[in-house]
């Protein structure tokens, strides 16, 4: 009986929200009197392996393969079953991104496991794991109990906090993986990166968000909103109002239709606060709108309001950072 957590990675770089799902799956293990492993699967996989021992997996299983070098569903979702197998697993989590919440809802389906998608916590209760997810919007958290000898939960990035690496006493365990590229039926013919520098909204512990309030000159709108996120080191999110104007790309859309957020802060400039927005993040530890109406939506979920033009007050965030941040 063993936890088992997938560690994703992009380009050799572990996704930093694996950590925090790794240190809860230590802490559930503890409760439970079992062990939590991590998963490592890549071309090149030493480097993380030694960082997820580090953030106390009691076990890590590697697969290493020219041919597991890129995501791909299928070969993955193998090796995912063989390390089940390996460890002896009866929970399998991973992080709520695409490639998580993909890869959790496939093994689930392979094995008849119970599934929980995009939790924001878990935990033991009457000696089994249970989850909770936000349901209707963030309306209502719903309790999801599993009844299958394998429970899958995909967790929210930022649901737990991150764990400190240590000296990291687990053992590096190697699977025999024999990946035949030919019955691999997703291909990949070409690999751009966009974006790099971008901080992901997902793990972002500051978000800079825009909204049909820049209408007036979106373009100087969001330029606005990138100086006050550059200067705080935050991240770039937009309704979905601001996105189907064509005011910014879709990858910046927060909220039911976009990408869920959990950050420290979270800042909503010129956005009215509509229920999709809010059930992307109505879960910020602290939120400041900026908005020109003061019946707007948004100040009921706000912490901090200013009743103003976002054009007026964000260059005088930005500029009052840039003195207290030096």
């Amino acid at each position: 009986m063993t936890i088992l957590v997938w560690i994703e990675q992009n380009n050799g770089t572990a996704v930093s929200s694996c950590w925090e799902v790794l240190g809860k799956a230590q802490a559930l293990a503890g409760q439970l009197g079992t062990s939590a492993a991590a998963l490592v699967i890549g071309d090149d996989v030493d480097a993380i392996a030694q960082e997820a021992a580090s953030y106390g997996a009691a076990t890590v299983y590697t697969a290493a393969s020219p041919a597991l070098a890129r995501y791909r569903l299928q070969p993955y979702a193998a090796v995912v079953e063989q390390a089940l197998d390996a460890a002896g697993a009866t929970v399998f989590l991973t992080n709520a991104t695409l490639r998580g919440g993909a890869l959790a809802a496939t093994v689930a389906c392979s094995r008849a496991g119970g599934m929980a998608a995009n939790v924001s916590d878990l935990r033991v209760d009457g000696g089994k794991l249970t989850a909770t997810r936000a349901v209707y919007s963030g309306n209502i958290l719903a309790d999801i109990s599993f009844e299958s000898d394998l429970a899958v939960a995909s967790v929210r990035p930022r649901s737990f906090p991150m764990p400190e690496a240590g000296a990291g006493s687990g053992t590096i365990q190697e699977l025999s993986v024999s990946v035949d590229e030919a019955n691999i039926r997703e291909k990949i013919t070409d690999f751009r990166a966009a974006d790099t520098s971008e901080i992901s909204l997902t793990d972002a512990s500051i978000i800079v968000s825009g909204g049909r309030g820049v209408a007036a000159d979106p373009e100087k709108g969001f330029a606005l909103v990138g100086e006050l996120a550059d200067v705080l080191g935050a991240a770039i999110g937009a309704s979905r109002a601001a996105v189907d104007a064509g005011y910014i790309p879709y990858k910046h859309q927060v909220g039911q239709t976009g990408k869920t957020v959990k950050p420290d802060l979270y800042i909503a400039a010129g956005i009215s606060g509509a229920i999709q927005h809010l059930a992307g993040m109505g879960n910020s530890k602290v939120i400041v709108a900026v908005n020109t109406d003061p019946d707007a939506p948004i100040f009921e979920k706000a912490n901090y309001g200013i009743v103003d033009d976002l054009f007026t007050v964000l260059p005088a965030l930005t500029e009052e950072f840039k003195k207290r941040l030096g």
